[in-house]
């Protein structure tokens, strides 16, 4: 069973988030970038389903500028056994890196494609949606548990209301939860093999997909900062200044 893994390169979690002088985006100045926690839990599940013995190959994708190739090579150390890398400078939307990713599932044709269910920078969780809506695959998104067994794919879901167990034909599509498992560190040793691992570049052009832009960022401005909070006395005056002051009673 091949395996294909799409990742993305985001502003490393532990990174305070600056925003430009002018307000037109994020500032990526000497910023640490690293792989979108999500999609290193979904390197890590295809890893694991491959030393089962349920997969044969895994396969990393990213849709991104050229320095994504930092990531591809963490996922080679992770487990990943080649990459592909759809080069762009655009900025990409889900449906731009949607289409893109669909394109790489036709020419591959995995039996399972596993994507994270959101990046932490867009926060949009709607690429593996879309996805297996241009691939006409079914999907279980939000997945604590995958399991397979005869050919079928049990998926675990995180839903509002606890835990959904959907059963889906081979070839599908899965977006991880953060509840699937722990990721591992890559070795030293991992780290130099994956600089020899295959590593193909193509671009949107080659895929015959317009991956532009469908909206126009505005602005970007930091949250509001918030207030610190006080200790009350007694429950009477907790009552007083929520109805008095914070004005929600």
């Amino acid at each position: 069973m091949k395996i294909l893994v799409a990742v993305k390169r985001v502003i490393d979690y532990n990174v305070k988030i600056r925003v430009k002088a002018d307000h037109s985006d994020v500032d990526l100045t000497n910023v640490k970038m690293a792989l979108n926690p999500f999609c290193e839990i979904a390197v890590e599940e295809a890893v694991r389903l491959k030393e089962k013995g349920v997969g044969t190959e895994v396969v990393a994708v990213t849709v991104g500028p050229k320095a994504a190739q930092e990531q591809l090579r963490t996922a080679l150390a992770l487990g990943a056994d080649r990459a592909i890398h759809v080069q762009t400078d655009e900025r990409v939307e889900s449906l731009g890196a949607a289409k893109a990713l669909a394109r790489v599932v036709e020419d591959e044709q995995p039996d399972l494609t596993i994507l994270g269910k959101q990046a932490i920078d867009s926060d949009n969780n709607q690429t593996g949606q879309m996805l297996a809506a241009l691939t006409g695959r079914p999907q279980g998104t939000f997945a604590s548990e995958v399991v397979v067994e005869d050919g079928t794919l049990k998926v675990t879901r995180e839903i509002d209301g606890g835990l959904q167990t959907v059963a889906l034909t081979l070839p599908a599509v899965v977006t991880t939860d953060l509840r699937l498992n722990e990721p591992r560190y890559a070795k030293l040793p991992d780290i130099m093999k994956a600089k020899k691992k295959p590593l193909e570049t193509r671009t949107p052009e080659d895929l015959g997909v317009d991956i532009a832009p469908r909206t126009t960022q505005l602005k970007v401005e930091t949250p509001a900062e918030r207030k610190g909070g006080i200790k009350v006395g007694s429950v009477d005056e907790l009552v007083d200044k929520l109805k008095n002051e914070a004005k929600v009673l």
